[in-house]
C-alpha cells in the first residue's frame, strides 16, 4: 500500500485516458441484482484490503451520524453499527438485493441505530449538514464523469462542517498486471459490474473538500484507492 499526495492534475489526466461509465444509472440497480448472490465471492478476493483500510481511516465514533452511500451487501456497514452503537447509522443503495444481503448480515444486531434502504447517491435521504462521517466504496467508478460533481456536491450537503469522506474507488493501475481489469472492461462493461478506474481527490478539492490523504491498495491485481478527505467551510 503507498501513500499519496501529489496528485495534482492526475484525476484530469485520468479522465482523458480512461472510458467513460458505459452503463446507464437506471441501469445499475438491476445489474447489481442479478450479482448480488455471487458478490461477496468476487469481493473477498479483490476488495477487503482496501475496505479494512478505509474503517481504519474513517475512525467512526460512538455517538457519530454515519450515512453509508452504496452499502451493497454490507461487509462496510456491520463494521460501522459495531463501532457506533449509540449513533445513528443510515446505508443505501440502488439495489434491493444487496440490500437483502446487507439486512441478513445485520439481522442479529440491533436494528434500533440503523436503517437500510433502496435510494440514490444523486439525491441522499439525508437532511443539510446532519452526518459526521460518509463511506463511499466502489461507486464513483461506476458515475458518469459529467455527473462527478453532482454527486459530491451531493456528499458536500449533508456532511457537518469538517464532517470526513471516506471514499474507495477502483482506480489507475500502479503495478504489473493491474490494468487487466480495465482490458476486462473495455470488452465488457458488464463483465466488470460497470467499474472502470477512475481517481477522484483532484475534483473533490475542486469541489469543497480536503483531501488529507490518498492510498492506493492493490489486491488479486485488482487497483483501488482509499481517500480520506474532510468538508472545507463555504
Amino acid at each position: 500500500m503507498t501513500v499519496e499526495l501529489n496528485h495534482q492534475g492526475a484525476d484530469r489526466s485520468c479522465q482523458m485516458k480512461n472510458s467513460d461509465a458505459q452503463i446507464a444509472q437506471e441501469e445499475i440497480g438491476r445489474l447489481y441484482d442479478g450479482i448480488a448472490w455471487f458478490y461477496d465471492i468476487w469481493a473477498g478476493l479483490t476488495e477487503t484490503r482496501a475496505r479494512k483500510r478505509a474503517l481504519e481511516v474513517a475512525g467512526a465514533q460512538d455517538g457519530w451520524s454515519v450515512l453509508e452511500v452504496a452499502v451493497g451487501t454490507g461487509a462496510a456497514f456491520a463494521e460501522l453499527v459495531h463501532q457506533n452503537p449509540n449513533g445513528k447509522n443510515i446505508g443505501i443503495d440502488l439495489s434491493s438485493k444487496m440490500l437483502a444481503k446487507a439486512k441478513k448480515r445485520l439481522q442479529a444486531l440491533p436494528d434500533s441505530n440503523y436503517s437500510l434502504d433502496v435510494s440514490s447517491a444523486y439525491a441522499l435521504p439525508v437532511d443539510n449538514d446532519s452526518i459526521d462521517l460518509l463511506m463511499n466504496n466502489y461507486m464513483f467508478d461506476l458515475i458518469p464523469y459529467k455527473d462527478m460533481d453532482k454527486v459530491i456536491n451531493e456528499f458536500r450537503r449533508v456532511l457537518k462542517p469538517d464532517g470526513k469522506l471516506v471514499l474507495v474507488n477502483m482506480t489507475i493501475g500502479e503495478r504489473a498486471g493491474s490494468g487487466m481489469y480495465d482490458y476486462l472492461y473495455r470488452l465488457s462493461p458488464k463483465l466488470m459490474g460497470g467499474c472502470r478506474s477512475v481517481r477522484l481527490a483532484d475534483r473533490l478539492e475542486r469541489n469543497g473538500f480536503r483531501v488529507d490523504s490518498r492510498e492506493y491498495c492493490q489486491q488479486m491485481l485488482f487497483p483501488s484507492e482509499v481517500i480520506l478527505a474532510r468538508k472545507t467551510a463555504s
